[in-house]
């Protein structure tokens, strides 16, 4: 079948149409064609990457996922997403990534994939000061789109630029203590801390679920491996956020 807008369509609503598209023949793909190595993973954490656009979301993913830098990466549009496996305690995690778009234009639709993630990247660029104002607007839509206690860091992204600093380390970290969540600075450009705020992330979710068995096994006596290859879902209750991490002081992020 072939799509013909019509003429009144405006430029941005063909532009999400061609988004929605994308995703769900990419998504239905994924699901008809998994690998027999793809159903080996002990678990599967859905994690978000959120924080005003251009604040280097997608860089950091693509620094973690591929180990590859984008100078002149575009805005994402829409949502896009990858996986990258982590081995903690001899369990395969597939952490799948879902990279979200910080335009305001993009939040009604962004704003759904929330739904399901376990962890959170709370992404802000240290050269730009409006960039840390927003973290609480996303916070607080992170906690109302998503369905339970999601694990979240603070990230300062850019480390590198240090001369063009507006926001001090100190006052993520404050930030980040007074919200309950992990704090890191990161530079995609040199991968200082990239791969440490994922790995903190994924490391907490799975500490969670690992106790969550070990006290339902107590109660009980349920075989732990009925968890293994299933994607996990925190319930909200008797999850709080662990303590804030304390600052990566080195440098930094892109």
């Amino acid at each position: 079948m072939i799509f013909v807008p019509e003429k009144n369509l405006n430029a941005e609503c063909y532009l999400l149409l061609i988004w929605f598209c994308r995703v769900t023949i990419l998504v239905g793909w994924k699901m008809d064609f998994v690998t027999e190595e793809e159903k080996t993973e002990d678990y599967l954490f859905k994690i978000v990457l959120v924080g005003d656009s251009a604040v280097g979301k997608s860089n950091l993913l693509a620094r973690f996922a591929r180990d590859e830098f984008y100078p002149n990466s575009k805005s994402t549009i829409g949502v896009e997403f990858q996986t990258q496996k982590v081995h903690i305690d001899g369990k395969e995690i597939k952490a799948q990534i879902w990279d979200t778009a910080g335009q305001e234009r993009f939040r009604a639709v962004t704003s759904a994939y929330y739904r399901g993630a376990v962890g959170a990247l709370l992404v802000y660029d240290i050269s730009r000061r409006q960039t840390f104002d927003s973290i609480g607007r996303w916070l607080n839509e992170l906690q109302t789109h998503s369905d339970m206690n999601v694990v979240t860091i603070l990230v300062g992204n850019k480390s590198d630029l240090r001369d063009a600093r507006e926001v001090s380390i100190a006052e993520g970290k404050s930030l980040a203590e007074a919200q309950g969540l992990f704090f890191m600075e990161t530079s995609a450009l040199d991968s200082s801390n990239v791969a440490a705020a994922f790995q903190t992330v994924v490391k907490e979710i799975y500490n969670i679920l690992s106790k969550k068995v070990m006290m339902s096994h107590e109660v009980n006596k349920p075989d732990s491996s009925s968890f293994d290859g299933k994607t996990v879902v925190l319930p909200s209750e008797d999850n709080p956020q662990p303590d804030a991490a304390e600052a990566k002081a080195g440098s930094g992020c892109c």
